[in-house]
């Protein structure tokens, strides 16, 4: 019998989740999953699940040598940068092949009203002359740089709740995409939001309230995404499993 490809996905995404899904229904691939430990709800999609760091690119690289990993896919998100570093640096380390599943960032298209910035503390200098309320949807982590603008209310939407008091003023919402097209509208109109807070993450989970914003005409303070490190990529997960069929 031939002996199985180990095959190591840095996850937390739902692309992820899928790759792994569909990795493990392979009989030449065992699959591993790593999360972050990040969100308290995670999306576990492997039975061989590992929550937590490895302890930077040192502890990632002992990790894929002491577990015989053969194959590193990086799934995480697009603004978790520093992964996707720590993981191109320890694949060629431990001389495995490494992949990156990125998904392509949104595009603004006509009656877009995109404000893009390169950082949460420059999209928090632009939001007092745009609107008194805000949606803010970028997630538990970055939230302290909006916290001083006691002045302006804000909507904010997350999987877990925040885990500091360091937050702006306004109503948390605890919920996971994806988001209809018909739900965004709503939320829009119910909370008389004026402006919107998004991070470019791409993808269908979370678009839906872009479309809502163009079509009210509300402004969308778009932060870019980090720099990416070199090394071979995809944009989807059929890509993905393409790239791994190739190297059993």
């Amino acid at each position: 019998m031939t002996k199985q490809k180990r095959v190591l996905i840095l996850g937390g995404t739902s692309d992820a989740a899928e790759l792994a899904i569909r990795a493990a229904e392979m009989s030449e691939v065992e699959v591993i999953s790593s999360l972050a430990g990040r969100t308290q709800r995670p999306l576990v999609a492997s039975k061989n699940t590992r929550i937590g760091n490895f302890g930077g690119i040192a502890g990632l690289t002992n990790y894929l040598r002491e577990q015989q990993i053969d194959l590193l896919i990086d799934a995480t998100h697009p603004f978790a940068a520093q992964i996707s570093f720590h993981a191109v640096a320890a694949a060629t380390a431990a001389t495995i092949p490494y992949l990156m599943v990125l998904r392509p960032a949104w595009e603004r298209t006509s009656g877009d009203r995109w404000i893009e910035v390169t950082s949460h503390a420059a999209a928090a200098v632009v939001l007092p002359e745009l609107a008194q309320r805000i949606f803010l949807t970028v997630g538990r982590q970055e939230l302290a740089a909006y916290a001083h603008l006691q002045d302006r209310w804000f909507l904010m939407r997350m999987i877990d709740p925040p885990s500091n008091d360091s937050i702006p003023p306004g109503k948390v919402l605890l919920e996971r995409g994806p988001f209809s097209l018909e739900e965004e509208r709503s939320l829009l109109q119910h909370y008389d939001i004026g402006a919107i807070v998004s991070k470019n993450s791409g993808g269908d989970a979370t678009y839906a309230k872009i479309i809502a914003a163009r079509e009210s005409g509300i402004p969308v303070v778009m932060v870019q995404r980090p720099a990416i490190p070199d090394g071979e990529h995809v944009a989807d997960v059929e890509s993905a499993l393409l790239w791994l069929k190739e190297r059993l």
